[in-house]
């Protein structure tokens, strides 16, 4: 919908001025006179041309405590649209600060705050704004706002200790690259220039290390290139088609160690998903289908859509979530007790938890078990380019 910009007077002939979301100009003359403004000037508020990459990022960071925030204005009995008008404008992120005001301006016209959220979806996903939409039918806004804030810090935390796991192996396995190849780049063909003026055979493990360091030299460009390529190629295949989609992500949960880890975040995830929304009023069906669009895994989410099937057709969720064997054998007998207890959201938080703390626990076992074998990898690929180039010189001593 197009914004408008005005000025005017109010009743006491102040000069004003603001903005107003409206299909026409005669729609904002007819807003503005039911507020009892006066308006001089009224024109449409001109698109802004913004380079994407030099726009800053709204991190779940600042959603967290935006959530945080406004609960606190709204239990201390704030108006809505003042709370927003509030925190737009002490919100640091420039690109946080127009959102917060978009929403401000469409609250002010009469939209819903679930509404005027839903058209940013970069920011406020599906599951935020069903809740608030719950939120509003039920008139529990700033309890719906702080179960919010926890899901999402819980959720924020989950994906920091998984980003923490997989950085550690990943940055050691890239310094360890980088200091290889300048060992073969820039060290080698020194020992190699010395080597063949002495003038005898070179022992086979200086050969080869110095064959791959002639390689490396010719082709390092090309490589550098394909390496780059390939990963733009796996990128394309897994975010923009199904199939590719379907294969990583089965592979994922099938990988050695990485895979109990991801299965488990992923159970994590799920539970606390589905519990928040079921326990903030949101139907089991809505709840189904936003959780496994958010799932992060199609394996996940056809299992879950399959339990939403099943639902629709009169049967319980546990059954077709253990047919899919995604799932452990312990949640799904959770959940089973869940249903037949009448207590599903509150069962789905004990799990959710439960799986948090053996994120933990994983996450500390992998650290564990990756520092030797890092250690012992590093040591036998630096260690195995120094003792092939002194070979030849232990050679040539002997001789001597």
């Amino acid at each position: 919908m197009p914004v408008f910009l005005w000025k005017g007077k109010n009743r006491r002939g102040q000069d004003i001025q603001g903005e107003v979301e409206a299909e026409t100009r005669e729609e904002v003359e007819a807003k503005l006179h039911s507020q009892g403004v006066i308006p001089s000037k009224i024109k449409k508020k001109p698109k802004e041309i913004q380079i994407s990459f030099l726009k800053q990022s709204v991190k779940i960071k600042d959603i967290v405590i935006f959530t945080r925030q406004i609960t606190t204005m709204i239990e201390a009995g704030l108006p809505l649209v003042q709370s927003l008008e509030i925190l737009s404008s002490q919100t640091e992120n420039k690109t946080f600060r127009e959102i917060l005001s978009d929403i401000k301006v469409s609250v002010e016209s009469g939209s819903t705050l679930s509404k005027a959220m839903e058209k940013h979806p970069k920011v406020f996903n599906t599951l935020f704004v069903n809740m608030i939409n719950a939120a509003e039918l039920s008139g529990n806004l700033d309890v719906i706002f702080t179960r919010l804030a926890t899901f999402m810090e819980k959720s924020m935390a989950l994906q920091r200790k998984i980003k923490g796991a997989l950085f550690y192996p990943v940055s050691i396995m890239v310094v360890a690259a980088i200091v290889v190849s300048i060992l073969l780049i820039k060290v080698v063909p020194t020992f190699a220039s010395m080597f063949s003026g002495a003038g005898q055979a070179l022992p086979m493990p200086t050969q080869i290390v110095i064959n791959i360091s002639n390689w490396l030299r010719a082709y390092i460009v090309y490589l550098v290139i394909g390496i780059f390529i390939t990963g733009v190629a796996v990128k394309q295949i897994y975010t923009k088609t199904a199939i590719g989609r379907k294969m990583f992500d089965k592979l994922f949960l099938k990988l050695p160690v990485f895979g109990d880890l991801i299965r488990k975040a992923a159970v994590a995830k799920f539970t606390r998903t589905l519990g928040t929304m079921l326990q903030s009023g949101v139907s089991i069906l809505e709840a189904m289908d936003i959780t496994a669009k958010t799932a992060g895994n199609v394996i996940l989410e056809a299992a879950v859509n399959k339990a939403r099937d099943s639902i629709k057709e009169g049967k319980d969720i546990a059954t077709p979530l253990a047919e899919t064997k995604v799932f452990p054998p312990m949640v799904v007998q959770m959940i089973a007790i869940g249903e037949s207890t009448g207590a599903l959201d509150a069962m789905l938080y004990k799990i959710a938890d439960f799986y948090d703390d053996e994120v933990d626990q994983a996450v500390s076992n992998l650290t564990a078990l990756m520092e030797p074998m890092i250690m012992v990898v590093l040591g036998g690929l630096i260690g195995g380019l120094i003792v092939a180039m002194y070979l030849p010189i232990f050679k040539m001593g002997e001789t001597i």
